[in-house]
């Protein structure tokens, strides 16, 4: 493995990351639900709440359907390459288009999310396909938790640029659709940027399984492999029982990246530039603990730090909850930083030690299937719940805790080291 290929693959969570924070995670998404939609849209806090889940639940049910299918297609293809640079470029489009939404623009603010949402989360599976290829699984965990930290570097650093516009922008008195369009100018040019090396460095090292002039015949062993693929799951059982974990703790952590911003501006009064200062400070503590935890885990095993991550998660949304001091919060989210970097980066480690490197590309589409199955429960759970209590987003936020609770009792039933034979035998 070439340090610059590691480099190229690691800079492609450098260059999405600034659309989680920016969009998904601490911008965008209040913007829609205090402004766009619950503002000028006229729309009750808890509805205005409902159509932002909803949208990405409908993304992520497309992905749902869709990331098998194409996992299998980029595997029989040798083509994973060509289209993560599709995904990436639709995913710059959607994001640069998000700042011509303004005040009561919600129904074409949630189209271009869930388009863009769509391509964000086929590009992450898709740049997740290649870690089997460039990492055996002694040092998997280590460079997923590379590539995860450096990630949220990407986060900072885009996030950070946003906070100076916006802190410019309101010294000038600005109104707020004028200082929020810049902002998503701005992390689409990131993106862009930033996942050159990507494209650059990064080899397709995978070769053609079909003919690729015969149309029919690859739309046949594509089906045909995917139903394998389905069928096998079952048969690997430890991988079977990593995929149901993670989609009953990831709904949690869906819920987190999707609502927090929310959830800080609602509940604990944050304003927009103090708002964007606690996600910078969380980002950062999120790289300090995907880079831990990648030498930790290859260290005690991927699965006891997936659960120590998974206590750590548990223990911020309780304090989350019952928080009413702005300090006691800041000290949640920064919980919530070390969790949210060491359990997502130990999770694609996992699945890569228990996938078969042949067939990488459909079962870290099935990955990316659980992950989207728990984007679509975790945000609705709370979407609803929200709504049926008329904005009570601390009952809500029950619903995470559920999750993360239930994924780490699952998790206890999989095994490390069979799960790894298995992968080596197939």
């Amino acid at each position: 493995m070439q340090r610059r290929e590691l480099f190229g693959w690691a800079m492609y969570d450098f260059a999405n990351s600034g659309y989680t924070t920016v969009v998904l995670t601490a911008i965008f998404n209040a913007y829609f639900v205090g402004v766009v939609a619950g503002g000028a849209g006229g729309l009750e806090p808890g509805t205005a709440t409902l159509l932002w889940t909803s949208t990405i639940a409908t993304a992520n049910i497309i992905v749902i359907f869709s990331a098998p299918v194409i996992g299998a297609l980029a595997d029989q293809r040798a083509s994973k390459k060509r289209f993560l640079l599709f995904t990436t470029v639709g995913c710059v489009i959607g994001t640069a288009l998000l700042s011509l939404i303004g005040p009561g623009d919600y129904l074409l603010a949630m189209f271009i999310v869930l388009f863009g949402n769509v391509m964000f989360a086929s590009g992450e599976y898709l740049i997740a396909a290649f870690l089997p290829e460039i990492a055996d699984s002694r040092h998997m965990g280590r460079i997923s938790g590379y590539g995860w930290s450096l990630g949220y570097v990407g986060g900072i650093i885009t996030l950070g640029l946003c906070l100076a516009y916006v802190q410019w922008a309101q010294a000038q008195d600005l109104p707020t659709e004028t200082v929020i369009a810049p902002t998503l100018l701005i992390t689409a040019a990131m993106f862009a940027l930033a996942a050159i090396p990507t494209f650059v460095f990064l080899r397709e090292r995978a070769t053609p399984q079909v003919s690729r002039g015969n149309f029919a015949e690859l739309v046949r062993a594509v089906m045909t492999n995917l139903n394998q693929s389905i069928a096998q799951v079952g048969q690997f059982k430890d991988l079977r029982r990593l995929l149901i974990s993670i989609t009953i703790y990831q709904a949690g952590v869906s819920t987190v990246i999707v609502l927090a911003a929310v959830y800080a501006s609602e509940v604990m009064g944050f304003s927009t530039q103090k708002l964007l200062m606690l996600i910078l400070v969380v980002n950062f503590t999120s790289a300090i603990g995907a880079f831990l935890f990648g030498f930790f885990q290859d260290r005690i095993g991927s699965v006891r730090a997936l659960g120590i991550s998974l206590c750590l998660w548990i223990a911020a949304v309780v304090l989350s909850i019952v928080a009413e001091a702005e300090s006691s919060f800041w000290i949640a989210g920064n919980l919530i930083g070390l969790a949210m970097g060491a359990s997502q980066s130990i999770g694609r480690a996992l699945v890569g030690q228990f996938a078969p490197k042949s067939r990488s590309g459909e079962f870290f589409g099935l990955w990316s299937l659980a992950n989207r199955v728990a984007a679509l429960l975790g945000p609705m759970s709370y979407g609803l719940i929200n709504f049926a209590t008329q904005g009570d987003h601390r009952a809500a936020m029950l619903s995470t805790l559920a999750f993360l609770v239930g994924g780490l009792i699952l998790l206890q039933l999989v095994d490390e080291k069979r799960g790894i034979a298995a992968a080596q035998q197939a």
